[in-house]
């Protein structure tokens, strides 16, 4: 399907015609992966922090104390140090494997050149789970996520490995990642048979909401969840960085500055500032944190199935499933708009 015409789907039908509505989300903490039905958190952990320089006994600790919050939705990639955040994942989880939910994603250039011709090939594919099992583990991914498109192969062929690999027990449900909405209803509609993608993983956030124009869309009518990455915007929603200061060293943004000029540029510029200050004040109004803000915004949008955030520290995921207790009240939510949608 060429481009072109994925992206006159997103005007007409985005679903299949017997497509189901979109699920109720369960009561509580405990969300669904979509369609799918399989229930997580409703906060999720990233791991891109194991492949970036914590030492096992750390990883242990933050996944540990996740499981003990009340967290079961685990978000890793093959990409993340190179293996080294499944591997170590799923050392750290031994025995409580079985407790959990495990998502993952293939597809990312991981510096080896062994498939020139894409990453989403049904070779690759095949190779790229078969390799992510092996580094977790375990004998089946929960979700696996196709992580960035290859721009090459058809998603027929992706998405037919992906069946394939449904069927033999290896996975048990499929996701997208930093697909745009045509794309997404692209994809929705060359599933003509066997495993859809059931979540969309995406930037978004309070100061990010490029995905509500297109993207969110194609989500809510074919019942594809989205779980957001990059919720607390690197730290800017945790009141870590201030307007004018260099990112203080050791911080997410710190290491990313240190790359370079202009490296932190998505996440530090001044219009977020501005808007991180507004909703700083409108949460201490109403009676709550910034924090409490970034996570509880996301979890009152019907079509989000668990918020992806990441943490080196067990006090870090403490305060996340605390913060993600709040919600916004409609005048609050209504303010909330009214400071962060503007350009």
């Amino acid at each position: 399907m060429t481009t072109l015409s994925r992206r006159s789907l997103i005007a007409t039908s985005a679903c299949l015609p017997l497509m189901a509505p979109f699920p109720a989300f369960a009561t509580g903490d405990q969300r669904t992966l979509g369609k799918n039905g399989i229930k997580v958190s409703g906060v999720g952990l990233g791991t891109n922090n194991f492949g970036m320089g914590m030492d096992y006994p750390a990883v242990e600790r933050v996944v540990h104390a996740a499981v003990d919050m009340g967290i079961t939705l685990f978000d890793t990639a093959d990409v993340y140090g190179r293996g080294v955040s499944e591997e170590t994942l799923g050392r750290a989880l031994g025995p409580r494997r079985k407790n959990v939910i495990i998502a993952t994603k293939f597809g990312s250039p991981m510096g080896q050149g062994d498939f020139p011709k894409g990453g989403g090939t049904r070779a690759a594919v095949i190779k790229l789970t078969e390799d992510s099992l092996k580094r977790l583990g375990t004998d089946v991914i929960d979700l696996q996520q196709y992580h960035r498109p290859d721009g090459v192969t058809p998603i027929e062929e992706t998405l037919g490995v992906l069946n394939d690999l449904v069927k033999q027990g290896k996975i048990r449900a499929i996701g997208s990642s930093n697909l745009n909405g045509p794309d997404a209803a692209a994809a929705e509609a060359a599933a003509t048979s066997g495993a859809r993608y059931v979540t969309a993983q995406n930037h978004y956030s309070l100061l990010t909401r490029d995905i509500e124009a297109d993207l969110v869309p194609v989500c809510e009518k074919c019942g594809i969840g989205i779980l957001p990455f990059f919720p607390l915007e690197s730290g800017m929603l945790t009141g870590k960085y201030k307007r004018g200061e260099a990112p203080p060293a050791g911080t997410r943004l710190g290491n990313w500055s240190a790359r370079g000029p202009g490296v932190t540029d998505r996440f530090m510029s001044d219009d977020k500032f501005t808007k991180v200050e507004q909703l700083t004040e409108l949460a201490a109004k109403s009676g709550a944190g910034v924090l409490d803000m970034a996570f509880g915004w996301l979890l009152n949008k019907p079509y989000v199935s668990s918020v992806i955030a990441g943490a080196t520290k067990p006090e870090q995921i403490a305060a996340n499933v605390k913060a993600a207790a709040w919600r916004p009240t409609p005048d609050v939510d209504r303010e909330i708009d009214r400071i962060t949608k503007r350009a």
